[in-house]
């Protein structure tokens, strides 16, 4: 929902009107704003004085952009439909909706003739919608997928068009900022593995082995996967924000009326860096794992340095390593993506913003989570 937003919206629009027995149900869906002020309002009056029901139920579900100068508009619609002894409700609104009617007319929804109401659908149809929205999601995941593809290879083919300093400046922000807290989890989590390993080998007497548990967990799975965690906190949405107060400001906009490609401009660099940046953070967080471990091989198992790192390096093989790292930047190019897929969504204010950016979180996690599920099966069955 954006609000101010200058585009041609007389065509982005539907309105349908239900009635069951003197009950009027408007459902708005699409666009709603200056452009198209004077076609909705003469629809919607048209039918209610054809009509003349003696309650209307203006439903906001499918409304995807309604600005000021419509929600004055609907405002007006309802003092008149007050004037008849007309019950006019607004129905699932919401917050950004809300925020734009508070802010018109403040009492507007606390009003007896304008306050809100909202339907109680069954589960069947809250399942379906559910269901239409992950799908819908999808679709412009996978549509963004392609126009970011699109515009690297182009990149790639053109070197002159790459912005080499914005793509120094993220390695910066993605990488070497990050090193630190990548550095202390993953030796924290090697030193977590060594000791609770050592608390059950220790009863068999297998303290030689720890060092042989640590080293292949954090190589082959715990190395990359908490670095891609970690930058898909920081930078993820990072990147999620910066594009999306960009949107808010108009700054997107103005790209492309400068000529520019938006998504070539600043997506392309962000996960560039990303890509080049994960799997050497990979690459450290393994390195101080295994010293995480040695900490406790030292301190608790009796184990010479020499023992500790012999017994790790005949566990760790070429293939461990490789694997670890063509993982680490698959998990790039998903943090990346999708942390600018969501920050190109954002459509108003800081509410969409922040909204936006937690998503960004989460679903990079999530596809973290399910492209290391699809690498393990892989690799056992190449391996």
């Amino acid at each position: 929902m954006i609000a101010d937003n200058k585009q041609d919206l007389s065509k982005h629009y539907e309105i349908s009107f239900e009635k069951k027995n003197d009950n009027l149900l408007i459902n708005l869906k699409g666009k709603f704003g200056l452009k198209n002020l004077k076609l909705f309002t003469s629809e919607i009056t048209k039918s209610i004085r054809k009509q003349t029901p003696e309650k209307i139920n203006i439903d906001f579900s499918g409304i995807s952009y309604l600005d000021s100068a419509a929600a004055l508009a609907i405002i007006q619609i309802q003092k008149d439909a007050a004037k008849k002894k007309i019950d006019c409700f607004l129905i699932n609104l919401n917050d950004e909706a809300k925020g734009i009617f508070s802010v018109i007319h403040g009492q507007a929804l606390d009003q007896a003739s304008f306050k809100t109401a909202k339907f109680e659908d069954n589960f069947l149809i809250q399942i379906g919608q559910a269901a239409q929205d992950i799908a819908n999601d999808i679709f412009n995941f996978i549509t963004f997928v392609g126009e970011l593809l699109s515009a690297v290879v182009y990149s790639i083919l053109h070197p002159k068009s790459l912005r080499i300093k914005d793509i120094l400046f993220y390695m910066q922000r993605a990488g070497v900022d990050g090193l630190p807290i990548v550095a202390l989890i993953s030796m924290l989590i090697g030193l977590i593995i060594a000791f609770m390993s050592f608390l059950q080998f220790r009863q068999i007497g297998a303290n030689i082995y720890v060092p042989s548990l640590v080293s292949f967990a954090m190589v082959k799975e715990l190395g990359p996967i908490m670095t891609a965690i970690l930058v898909a906190g920081r930078s993820g949405s990072a990147f999620a924000a910066e594009i999306g107060t960009m949107v808010v400001n108009e700054e997107v906009d103005a790209l492309k009326t400068m000529g520019f490609d938006p998504i070539r401009f600043l997506a392309v660099p962000k996960v560039l860096a990303t890509i080049i940046v994960v799997p050497i953070l990979t690459i450290f967080s393994d390195f101080f794992g295994v010293m995480g471990g040695l900490i406790v091989g030292l301190t608790g198992l009796d184990l010479t340095v020499h023992t500790y790192l012999t017994q790790s390096l005949k566990t760790i093989k070429v293939f461990d390593i490789v694997t670890s790292l063509i993982k680490a930047a698959v998990f790039a190019g998903l943090i990346a993506g999708i942390g600018c897929q969501r920050g190109f969504q954002v459509q108003s204010g800081a509410q969409d913003v922040g909204k936006y950016t937690t998503s960004a979180v989460v679903s990079a996690i999530f596809l973290i989570v399910v492209a290391d599920s699809i690498f393990a099966v892989t690799f056992y069955y190449i391996q």
